[in-house]
């Protein structure tokens, strides 16, 4: 049996105690985020499907102010404590929003607010999470086991959205919030067990630069950073392409669920849905299919794939413009990402420098990815502005799938040169 799941699941021995400790990070962190993330949706919603792209400048805004005070607490902090010391001061805003939504659970304003901060909120705290595993991991263990890991993300990522839709109309969006801050208070003490785990066991690079000792540099050296290396160049150029392509599709899943849905409750009730089944899928591809893949055939593999199916996707929806087929193509979109690009993306950074898997990650990671939603929302506004033509942005849209695809086969080769 214990042979049979080693085949399986790619863990090895000594291996188990940092594979529960990783899933039991991902999934209550994912658990906490997937049960704000239908509020969120809601939210957005709520002030107007007409004007979401001012919520993705807002968030745009928000990361850029964000980036320079988490890279002085990466600067001045050890290593080991910069995920302790960020998730608590998250926490501590979603007890704020917490407060917010029992005393006026129908200002508009505090709704766009959580909207714009919860969508930072996502990319930080999960960017950082993958940080940790990157420097925790192996590049050998990474293409073994970071599939697996992800299966604990989408495992909270099945788990977080069903509690909502059901506990949602019980304790109302405060409620939600309160229960997503003890999730988050949960993944603090799954990730300081994890560097517990290293110092026992150290990989060869933490005699170079252990994690009791500050990265030091500047606020601002995750920029630097990308733009001195193409490597990592490369890696922001696949991730504003890996946002366009999902701002536009998020934008047709906004109007469609307005469309066909008109109350708060409702609506989150279908994101809740729709995250379920996507969470689902992603599950069975993480634990049985990505590692091997990975193992196989190399990272390329997984970051290829999922843009040339968009491209299939978007030709569809401009010729079919059906809820159906959307439904079906958001879905592969997102179990795709969860299950292959995400893990993938990942993967590329076990062969770079300690202070670029923190510092340049997280920049990328935040305002490259933002900047792209925002930069694409006004775009997908201005089509729509200019005239009712859904198959001129699903042609547009296939046209930056296949770019994206040819960029994450550069990387590949790139990665497995490196390693």
């Amino acid at each position: 049996m214990t042979r049979l799941a080693a085949r399986l699941f790619n863990v090895r021995d000594g291996e188990l105690p940092i594979v529960v400790a990783g899933l039991a990070l991902f999934f209550l962190l994912f658990a906490g985020y997937f049960m704000l993330r239908p509020v969120r949706e809601t939210m957005g919603v709520a002030g107007g499907v007409e004007n979401l792209q001012w919520l993705f400048t807002g968030t745009f805004v928000l990361t850029l102010i964000a980036l320079p005070l988490f890279g002085w607490l990466a600067s001045k902090v050890q290593r080991r404590r910069i995920l302790p010391w960020t998730y608590g001061f998250l926490a501590s805003n979603l007890l704020v929003f917490a407060a917010v939504f029992a005393l006026q659970p129908d200002n508009l304003w505090s709704a766009r607010a959580f909207y714009i901060w919860l969508s930072m909120f996502n990319l930080l705290t999960i960017s950082l999470a993958w940080s940790v595993l990157a420097d925790l991991f192996s590049s050998e263990q990474a293409k073994r086991l970071f599939g697996l890991l992800a299966g604990g993300a989408s495992l909270g990522g099945l788990v977080g959205p069903l509690l909502g839709t059901v506990l949602v109309g019980v304790i109302g969006h405060a409620g939600l919030v309160l229960l997503a801050t003890a999730c988050l208070l949960g993944s603090i003490v799954a990730a300081t067990y994890l560097q517990r785990f290293r110092d026992r066991h150290p990989l060869p690079a933490d005699t170079e630069l252990p994690r009791s000792r500050p990265l030091g540099g500047n606020p601002f050296a995750g920029a630097s950073e990308v733009f001195r290396s193409p490597y990592l160049l490369g890696i922001a150029l696949f991730v504003v392409l890996l946002a366009s392509v999902s701002t536009f599709l998020y934008f047709e899943q906004a109007r469609l669920v307005a469309t066909h849905f008109t109350s708060r409750t409702e609506q989150t009730q279908v994101f809740g849905l729709i995250d379920s089944l996507v969470q689902f899928l992603s599950i069975l591809t993480q634990v049985f299919i990505t590692g091997h893949l990975a193992r196989k055939l190399g990272v390329g593999v997984l970051l290829v794939a999922v843009p040339l199916v968009m491209v299939v996707g978007f030709l569809w929806l401009a010729l079919a413009p059906l809820f159906a087929v959307f439904v079906v193509v958001m879905v592969v979109r997102r179990v795709g990402e969860y299950a292959l690009v995400r893990p993938g993306r990942e993967m590329l950074y076990t062969v770079v420098l300690p202070e670029q898997k923190y510092k340049a990650k997280n920049f990328t990671d935040t305002v490259v990815y933002r900047g792209g939603d925002a930069l694409s929302g006004w775009v997908k506004r201005g089509l729509d502005v200019l005239g009712d033509h859904p198959a001129l942005a699903m042609f547009i849209g296939a046209a930056i799938a296949l770019v994206w695809g040819l960029t994450g086969a550069w990387l590949g080769r790139q990665q497995r040169k490196r390693e």
